[in-house]
C-alpha cells in the first residue's frame, strides 16, 4: 500500500512538473500589445486575401490554449486548412490586460471560458463565437471536430453558388 501511494505521488509530481515546464515556454499571447491595432491589421489582411480572421482568445496561463495551439500546428491537415482559409490572431485575456474594449465589441466571448474562438470577416463583423469545449476530446482536441468547425466558417461556406443546387 505504501509503495502504491508513493508511486501515485511520484506520477503526480512528474506530471505536474512536465505541465508546468510546457506552460513556461508557452508565450503565444502578448498582454502589452495594442490588440485593437493588431486585430485591425489581421482584418485588413483577411480582406485582402479573401479569408476570415480566426481569433483565439486566451492567455499564456491557459493550458487548453497551449494544447489547442500545439494540436493544430502539429496536425498537417488542420495547419494547412487554417493557413489556407484564415488569418489567425491570438487575443490576450489575462489579469494584466483583459482587452475589455474588444471583448465588449464582440459580445463577451469570455463567457465561454478559454480558449474561445471568434470568426470575423474582412469587414470586422463577428460571424461566429465558438466555445472550445465542443472541439475537445478527452484531455485534448478532436481533429474531426476542428476540421468541421474550420470548414463551416471559412469564406467558401458563405458562397451562395455552393447552395444553388441544393
Amino acid at each position: 500500500m505504501k509503495y502504491r501511494l508513493l508511486f501515485v505521488a511520484i506520477l503526480f509530481v512528474v506530471g505536474y512538473n512536465v505541465s508546468a515546464q510546457d506552460m513556461k515556454a508557452f508565450k503565444l499571447y502578448h498582454p502589452e500589445e495594442d490588440a485593437k491595432a493588431e486585430l485591425n491589421k489581421a482584418i485588413a489582411q483577411a480582406k485582402k486575401e479573401k479569408k476570415h480572421v480566426l481569433v483565439q482568445i486566451g492567455g499564456n496561463w491557459c493550458v487548453w490554449c497551449a494544447r489547442f495551439h500545439d494540436f493544430v500546428t502539429k496536425d498537417a491537415t488542420i495547419d494547412s486548412m487554417m493557413k489556407a482559409d484564415y488569418v489567425v490572431y491570438h487575443l490576450n485575456w489575462s489579469p494584466e490586460n483583459k482587452n475589455k474594449e474588444l471583448t465588449t465589441k464582440y459580445r463577451f466571448p469570455e463567457r465561454f471560458g478559454f480558449p474561445v474562438f471568434l470568426i470575423i470577416d474582412g469587414n470586422g463583423n463577428l460571424i461566429h463565437t465558438q466555445n472550445s469545449a465542443y472541439l475537445e476530446e478527452g484531455k485534448s482536441y478532436s481533429a474531426d471536430k476542428i476540421k468541421e468547425f474550420l470548414l463551416h466558417w471559412n469564406v467558401a461556406a458563405f458562397d451562395p453558388k455552393r447552395y444553388e443546387k441544393l
